[in-house]
């Protein structure tokens, strides 16, 4: 039997004991009950509290509630298990149970890795690596899956959630069973219902004290009455505008209007001070109203060379502009004695830093370096050379396309900005979708967290689906524990992912994944790197995709020879692997047949594999986002050349 005393009266703690309680009582092999009691004068069994109300040091967190310091010394009868935050009490339990056996490796139940054994003592002191370990919501996305992700985060040590949008409009992309429609009824949703949703999702975040950031786009519409839900389908949409709306939004081509016919990607006449109040009012009411976030982001338009050409506007730069902006809302929010904190954005047109305008007050802002338009296909270039930073130019900028670039103008900002830096990153949006193995991108990101650690980026929030584990979750799980321990390299953390999902034989596995990816790589399959390189027309790559078919029968069989699992979570691997082959079997069809330059056969084929592994989907939802690789795969099959274009090499 053990005993949990909790010395901190708090409703993180209270979860975090339930959860130790939990696991224990899986590990134990004869059972056997735990007590859990609330007693601040406890010395035995376990105790759970903050590291404070133990009289421990915290100095190394800048700011206790921002900065996590996990805290273990428990022998085989129990022991101290604490943070500096609630929150780091929650992760401290997690890292205990880690360092004992536990795994979480997808999310859900599915996905635990819990093995029946003694514990063992655990001394352990560690401040993670980054600040800022978190997601933002993506994709497709249904409210069970999203409930446990944000259960899983904190297991692999992640404290930050992002909820995008005032009514995230990315649960319609499900619902609506976008790019499946053939095998899937549409199970269409109100804008109330996924209000509520997201409600809910802030009530399981704060169970758990992770950070909740939210909004960023939207702030260049609702002030003005213009609502984000409006579909760009409705071609009468521009016509709804009153007049005085109309002249708060950016002029383009001597037009003031919604650009696009997206309400989202429509910027607002940046120098009418009449709009920017407006702006800033709606900003610092929202603040009011929502007390329970962390992090509040005001970003501008979605997409780019979209800003207002006014004559008055074009005497500043846009970067200008938000400083005044961020500026007006900082001095209203001090005026109502509210301490939200505010998130701007390094992001297509503000990519270039301000040329005037400074912030007033750095204390409460922090910026997010969103480097959208740089390659996935490697971290650094070699023999790099620093980039000429070209002066902004309205409507007709280029942005800088890699990563090492992105820094370059990054370093800029730095030379006016000195505060608070977190990236906005897109591994496990679009890009996710051109790495079959799921390898290359994981040893991508293990190096790319590390880079932004050198350059004085404190933590990285992704911007991606919430099924992110197809075909399996190594990358995600490289992610997590880079950003909680840059000292890991990739190797270390891939053989602990691969040999807990896959078992003794991991290597074999691994090696069937290397040669898919080796058929495909990302560099071919890639639209944005195949447009450095000529297309995908390719015949002797074609002939090399076109072998897909043999390797996934090598694949199948791996399969069956290893199916008979201890773990559920083995057994659950095994099955996303399997739909896998299927998977490959199709992409291989469609992406050897478009390599031959026969553009028409690979449309239909393309959108056999949709529709065919569609029927797939409700099995394997919960770790596959079948929205978001067909949606992305659409793109790549309009991106190409003729059949009297292919190539010979």
């Amino acid at each position: 039997m053990y005993y949990i005393n909790k010395i901190t009266s708090n409703t993180t703690v209270d979860f975090a004991a339930e959860e130790l309680k939990k696991y224990l009582r899986m590990m134990m092999p004869d059972g056997g009950d735990v007590i859990i009691s609330y007693d601040p004068t406890a010395k035995e069994g376990f105790r759970l509290g903050l590291m404070q109300d133990f009289g421990l040091d915290v100095t190394d967190a800048e700011v206790p509630e921002l900065d996590d310091i996990l805290y273990i010394n428990c022998d085989e009868k129990g022991g101290i298990i604490a943070g500096d935050n609630p929150r780091s009490v929650l992760l401290s339990v997690y890292e205990y149970l880690r360092q004992n056996g536990c795994r979480w490796l997808f999310p859900g139940a599915d996905g635990e890795y819990i093995p029946m054994q003694s514990i063992s003592p655990v001394s352990y002191r560690f401040k993670p690596s980054c600040r800022y370990r978190g997601q933002c919501n993506e994709g497709g996305e249904f409210q069970s899956d999203m409930l446990e992700v944000i259960d899983f985060m904190p297991k692999i040590g992640m404290n930050v959630f992002m909820m995008e949008f005032f009514v995230p409009n990315y649960y319609n992309h499900y619902y609506n069973h976008e790019k499946n429609e053939e095998n899937r009824a549409s199970e269409s949703i109100t804008s109330r219902q996924i209000l509520q949703w997201k409600r809910q999702c802030e009530a399981e975040l704060a169970k758990r004290n992770l950070q909740f950031h939210d909004i960023g786009h939207g702030f260049t519409c609702y002030p003005f009455g213009i609502d984000e839900t409006w579909k760009s389908s409705d071609k009468e949409l521009d016509k709804r505008l009153t007049p005085e709306q109309r002249q708060y939004l950016a002029e383009l081509g001597g037009e003031r209007k919604i650009h696009k016919n997206i309400p989202l990607f429509t910027n607002f006449c940046m120098s009418n001070k009449e709009a920017r109040e407006k702006v800033s009012d709606y900003v610092v009411d929202y603040a009011r109203k929502h007390s329970n976030i962390d992090y509040l982001h005001v970003w501008l338009a979605d997409g780019s060379n979209n800003h207002c050409e006014c004559e008055e506007c074009q005497k500043k730069t846009p970067s200008d502009w938000y400083i005044i902006l961020l500026n007006e809302i900082d001095e209203k929010l001090t005026k109502e004695g509210l301490n939200t904190r505010i998130v701007f954005i390094s992001y297509v047109d503000t990519t270039w830093a301000p040329l005037e305008e400074r912030i007033k007050n750095p204390g409460r802002f922090t910026m997010l370096f969103a480097p959208i338009f740089r390659s996935y296909a490697y971290s650094m270039p070699e023999n790099y050379t620093k980039t000429e930073i070209k002066p902004y130019s309205r409507n007709k900028n280029v942005f800088p396309g890699s990563l090492a670039a992105s820094f370059d103008y990054f370093a800029e900002w730095k030379k006016v900005w000195k505060g608070n830096n977190v990236a906005y990153e897109y591994h496990f949006w679009r890009h996710q979708c051109y790495d079959l193995s799921g390898l290359m991108q994981a040893r991508l990101i293990n190096g790319d967290v590390k880079l932004y650690k050198e350059n004085d980026v404190n933590g990285i929030i992704e911007d991606g689906s919430q099924r992110s584990y197809f075909p399996s979750g190594l990358a995600f799980y490289t992610y997590a524990r880079t950003l909680f321990d840059t000292s890991l390299s990739y190797e270390e953390i891939e053989e602990d992912y691969l040999s807990h999902i896959y078992g003794e034989n991991w290597k074999e596995f691994r090696a069937y994944l290397q040669k898919i990816y080796d058929a495909l790589p990302f560099e071919f399959f890639s639209r944005d790197e195949a447009a450095k390189h000529g297309g995908h027309v390719n015949r002797e790559r074609a002939e090399k995709i076109a072998c897909i078919r043999e390797i996934t029968k090598e694949g199948r069989r791996l399969i069956e020879e290893n199916k008979n699992c201890e773990y559920r979570v083995q057994t659950l691997a095994l099955k996303l692997l399997k739909a896998h082959a299927d998977f490959c079997d199709l992409i291989s069809d469609w992406m050897s047949t478009k390599a031959m330059g026969d553009y028409d056969k690979a449309t239909e084929l393309y959108e056999y594999a949709r529709k065919e592994f569609g029927k797939q989907e409700s099995e394997i939802e919960r770790y596959y986002d079948h929205y978001l690789y067909f949606t992305e795969y659409y793109w790549t099959q309009s991106y190409g050349k003729k059949a009297a274009d292919v190539l010979t090499i």
